[in-house]
C-alpha cells in the first residue's frame, strides 16, 4: 500500500487524470440539465486527452527519425508517436462531438422549451 501511495506521489499527473476523470464523471449522472452534461462529458474527454500526453512524455527522447540506415536502431532514444496521433484524434472527435450534442441540444431546447432532462421526460410522457 505504501509503494501505491509512493508511485502516485511520484506521478501527480495520474492523480490529476484521476480526479478530472471522476469530476467529469459526477457531473454526467448528477445534473439534470444538458448542457452540464455535455461539460461533465468534456472533462472526460479532457482528461483522457491529458493522460495519453502524460504517457507518453520520455525524458531525452527525440523524434522517431533514423538519420541514416547503417546506424543501429536503439528504440529507448525515440518518443513512440501513436499516443501522439491517438491525442490528436481524440481532440478532432471531442471536438466534433461536442458540435453535434450542442446542436442537438439547441434543437431539443427548440422543441420542448428546456434543457432540463426531468421536464422534458414528462412532457414525453
Amino acid at each position: 500500500m505504501a509503494d501505491a501511495l509512493a508511485a502516485v506521489f511520484q506521478r501527480p499527473n495520474f492523480l490529476t487524470f484521476v480526479i478530472i476523470f471522476l469530476w467529469g464523471f459526477y457531473i454526467m449522472v448528477t445534473r439534470y440539465n444538458l448542457v452540464k452534461k455535455l461539460v461533465g462529458l468534456y472533462l472526460v474527454q479532457t482528461s483522457v486527452i491529458f493522460f495519453l500526453v502524460s504517457i507518453s512524455a520520455k525524458k531525452g527522447a527525440t523524434a522517431p527519425v533514423l538519420l541514416s540506415a547503417t546506424d543501429p536502431v536503439q528504440a529507448f532514444q525515440y518518443a513512440n508517436p501513436l499516443p501522439h496521433v491517438l491525442t490528436l484524434t481524440a481532440i478532432v472527435v471531442g471536438v466534433a462531438t461536442l458540435g453535434v450534442a450542442l446542436a442537438l441540444c439547441a434543437a431539443i431546447y427548440r422543441r420542448y422549451g428546456s434543457l432540463d432532462e426531468e421536464d422534458i421526460l414528462k412532457r414525453l410522457e
